[in-house]
């Protein structure tokens, strides 16, 4: 399309709007939402919308703008004033606006925005003329002075806030509502003087200036750290941009009939269906969330549960309180999901300004899904489509024991659920540091702000001392699914001393402390957590989800309480059962040691005779626990230098307790010292260099299979996998050797096995030779963590050095061994998968690497037609849920 015929700018006002909500690409989430609530018939200040074409040009074309489109804000600016019946930039009656981002998803404080837009030296004294209210009019400007330099001229926002608080000190004052209007102009002037110093330039006078410096500011945070980061942990495309949005502003400090408000639809910490939410009377909307002052209930039932004494919205404005009510049940009945309001109380009037589907936690968002489910605004399958699989995370982990001891330091309000341990941090940088060394820390800081996002991912919880319920801290917190306590304001920070005091208590930074996201709670040390239980609308939707999906299920398990995680979260079955994670047991690993360091085969068959019962009680039991569901065992994959001892006395200590002399043990570790042993001595050419452990494995799972099926009475019929082939004559030596063990255990006990053998596919080699291999394989299991290292040629363990940089250049898409890579590793996958059943069309297929539990993967498996994934057992929910929505994705597109 020709530029001239491009339509860039979308009105909106009285009740009709050129947008709609299913226009979201274009308009952004929030000019969408904006036009499509005008279009309901609700209140909303006019205005209009820049698309985010207009982003994507400005940034192809060196941050300038399409030639047309000064023309089309121009008269959508001048519609605006006409529906208002106010003009820009009029002295006498100034028109002024608030130019917001908007992106198609929802990023809550990661860009800029600007109010009170359009007020100068000239303007501020109409609007205080025509609004009867001096005050109300000079707080307004000195707000815009600080938000505009802030966002738009660089200069850094705690200089404005040293200035009002000096100010106020000076002056005895204790909050911004006790300033006259008269003290108002003198921190103007003060203001305007910081402004001049930092720039060299006076603060900008001409609104035409101001406007489209706040414009090129809101594009230009598109691109800012914050949202960077933002958009890397959820996954939103850098090429989508943000639109800009142009309102007239409403005034919620227009005294003490005026408030502003944000409030959801559902609690979204429980999900229980009540309004949520807070307000400030005589305040601007980044009052609420910045949390300089604390902020009101809007309901009377709320104010009660929170003990306050200020009066809630429901009790002051009971009329507002109604309307308000009944605007959110028409918007979620529209929207059929929770919805996040903010709202303006301009003298008596109530002023819509914004609605989008709420952020919240996974526990909500379940409550939520079957809720409206039951209430059938929804049905299964959606509710089901609506929860992401990775929040699940969020609820399977573990909650303060309330019966643990516990020294409370304090309490604020409870943000964002979950119990979170670690060293005090102060700094979000410093967090991120030590989070990459191992540490777990508590991010603590006075407020949180969109800059420190990055620190708030990497801490295990975070505590702030002012702030409400939908502050900044709190609302991230709830989107990462990490506990916060938010606005504790019996605990002081001192950020030069690195200290926090509470309870006449002094910590200093890297001292532990507890906080429980749930209740509010701040506690000193470390205090005992319980694991969860799934249950409720928990086991509801998976019921939905198990109904769905196509996919099977299983977990990786080494160990029976594994094996009993697995089952509590759903298992179907074990997937990956790693024989040498028992061979380090203490009461082992002296044999194991023995069998290694052993001459010749003779004493490598007594030292394994030594570990047979334990093998055999080891899988008897992980039978016992699966109930004859399939249970795949991989036979010994690592080399055997990784069970000697390296350091002096280690080998000094083993040398003695295995009865051998220290430099024979030496002379063994050296002959067994591999210099790349991922590629080296292991897997499959263990089992061909000694097969008598294949052959001690082999028996222990027969015999246990026998054992189990006895005590439980339930038919076993274990999956016996030989890792890392390459060829099928390795495969059938091996298999061989199998076979034979089970013939002779047959003969001995007089009863029938009943078996599977087959093999990880790991290697480029494997999945090439797939089909030969599946002559005599009777099942594959692609192990993708190797296939992805052998695939790119990678170390896993040494990847994360570089990985990082290879994403953040685009480079790769993600990290190939969090998520698989499916333009290489998946057409492995995919080769491996149609080449084997070319063979043997029933092959039974899965895959156990780290991918299992990765939902984007688990789409992919369901996609190329898998049978199963195997993931870790606390990964199991995650997996059972992502591979429903891949089967309900795979319904809709072919319907």
């Amino acid at each position: 399309m020709a530029e001239s015929a491009t339509r860039w700018v979308y009105k909106f006002g009285d009740g009709v709007a050129d947008g709609a909500a299913e226009m979201r690409e274009l308009l952004g989430g929030k000019g969408a939402n904006l036009a499509e609530m005008c279009n309901l018939g609700l209140p909303v200040p006019p205005g209009f919308t820049i698309t985010t074409e207009v982003c994507t040009a400005f940034y192809e074309n060196d941050r300038q703008y399409p030639a047309e489109l000064k023309g089309q804000v121009d008269e959508a600016l001048a519609h605006v004033g006409e529906l208002v019946g106010i003009r820009f930039g009029d002295k006498e009656n100034p028109l002024l606006v608030s130019v917001r981002s908007g992106g198609r998803a929802s990023m809550p404080g990661m860009m800029d925005t600007v109010l009170n837009l359009g007020l100068n030296d000239e303007t501020v004294e109409g609007l205080a003329v025509k609004s009867g209210d001096e005050r109300f009019a000079y707080d307004s400007y000195r707000r815009f002075i600080q938000m505009y330099s802030d966002v738009v001229l660089g200069l850094d926002h705690f200089e404005f806030e040293d200035i009002l608080e000096n100010f106020k000190e000076d002056n005895d004052y204790q909050n911004d509502t006790d300033l006259s209007a008269g003290d108002w102009r003198e921190v103007i002037v003060r203001y305007k003087q910081c402004v001049e110093e930092g720039l060299d330039n006076p603060f900008p006078q001409d609104v035409e200036e101001q406007l489209w410096g706040a414009i090129s500011a809101v594009f230009g945070s598109w691109h800012n750290q914050r949202a960077i980061t933002y958009r890397r942990l959820h996954d939103i495309p850098d090429d989508w941009g943000t639109a800009v949005n142009v309102q007239a502003m409403v005034f919620g400090n227009m005294g003490e009939g005026s408030a502003t408000g944000v409030a959801f639809t559902r609690n979204p910490s429980t999900g229980a269906k009540e309004l949520y939410g807070e307000f400030l009377v005589n305040a601007q909307g980044e009052d609420v969330v910045a949390g300089i002052r604390t902020p009101q209930n809007i309901t009377e039932r709320a104010r009660e549960e929170a003990g306050s004494d200020k009066p809630s919205l429901e009790r002051l404005m009971p009329e507002v309180f109604i309307q308000l009510r009944a605007i959110y049940e028409k918007l979620e009945g529209h929207y059929r999901d929770m919805q996040d309001v903010e709202f303006t109380i301009q003298e008596g009037k109530l002023w819509m300004l914004q609605t989008r589907s709420g952020k919240r936690t996974a526990k909500a968002a379940l409550k939520i899904a079957t809720d409206m489910a039951d209430e059938e605004l929804i049905d299964r399958r959606e509710a089901v489509v609506r929860i992401d699989p990775a929040s699940l995370d969020q609820l399977l982990h573990p909650t303060l024991d309330p019966d643990a001891e516990r020294e409370v330091l304090g309490t604020g309000l409870p943000a964002s659920p979950g119990a979170a341990c670690g060293e005090i941090v102060f700094d979000p940088d410093e967090a991120e540091t030590l989070k990459a060394k191992g540490h777990s820390v508590v991010l603590v800081r006075v407020e949180t702000s969109p800059e420190d996002i990055h620190g708030m991912h990497a801490a295990e919880g975070i505590l702030t001392t002012r702030g409400g319920m939908t502050s900044h801290a709190a609302v991230v917190a709830r989107g990462m699914g990490r506990p916060c306590v938010s606005g504790a304001g019996g605990i002081r920070i001192d950020y030069a001393q690195e200290t926090l005091f509470a309870a006449g208590d002094e910590l200093k930074k890297g001292d532990l402390i507890t906080i429980d996201g749930s209740t509010g709670q701040v506690m000193k040390g470390r205090v005992a957590t319980i694991q969860p239980e799934l249950s409720g609308d928990f086991g509801k939707l998976m019921v939905w989800a198990d109904a769905e999906r196509k996919l099977g299920v299983r977990a990786n398990a080494d160990t029976p309480a594994d094996a009993r995680t697995a089952r509590e979260f759903g298992a179907e079955g074990i997937g990956l059962c790693r024989t040498e994670h028992m061979f380090f047991e203490q009461d082992r690993i002296l044999a194991v040691r023995e069998m290694i360091l052993a001459d010749n085969e003779d004493g490598r068959r007594a030292a394994l005779a030594k570990i047979l019962p334990m093998q055999r009680q080891d899988f008897t039991e992980l039978f016992e626990i699966m109930q004859g569901l399939p249970v795949t065992i991989r036979l010994l994959d690592p080399p055997l230098h990784e069970f000697l001892p390296h350091s002096d006395d280690e080998i000094a200590q083993v040398a003695e307790a295995v009865g051998t002399d220290v430099a024979h043990l030496r002379r063994r570790v050296a002959e067994l010292h591999e210099f790349n042993p991922m590629l080296g001595h292991r897997g499959c050419r263990l089992a061909i260099t000694y097969p008598e452990i294949c052959e001690m494995q082999a028996r222990a799972i027969f015999e246990a299979s026998l054992e189990a099926a006895k005590s439980t009475g339930v038919p076993v019929m274990p999956e016996v996998m030989v890792p890392l082939i390459a060829t099928r004559a390795e495969f059938d030596i091996i298999k061989q050797r199998i076979d034979h063990v089970a013939r002779e255990v047959e003969q001995e006990t007089g009863q029938k096995l009943e078996y599977l053998t087959g093999t990880m596919i790991e290697l480029p080699r494997a999945v090439l030779r797939a089909d030969e291999i599946a002559e005599t394989a009777e099942f594959f299991s692609f192990g993708t963590n190797d296939l992805t290292q052998t695939a790119f040629g990678i170390s896993r363990d040494d990847s994360a050095k570089f990985l990082a940089e290879y994403t953040q250049k685009g480079i790769l898409p993600q990290d190939p061994f969090v998520s698989i890579d499916i333009d290489g590793v998946g057409e492995l996958v995919r080769i491996g998968v149609e080449r084997g059943q070319e063979t043997r069309p029933d092959i039974k297929l899965g895959i156990c690497g780290e991918h299992g539990g990765d939902p984007a993967s688990v789409a992919f498996c369901h996609e190329v037609g898998l049978d199963y994934v195997s993931c870790s057992p606390f990964r199991v929910p995650i997996a059972r849920l992502a591979a429903a929505r891949a089967a309900i994705a795979q319904t809709h597109s072919e319907s």
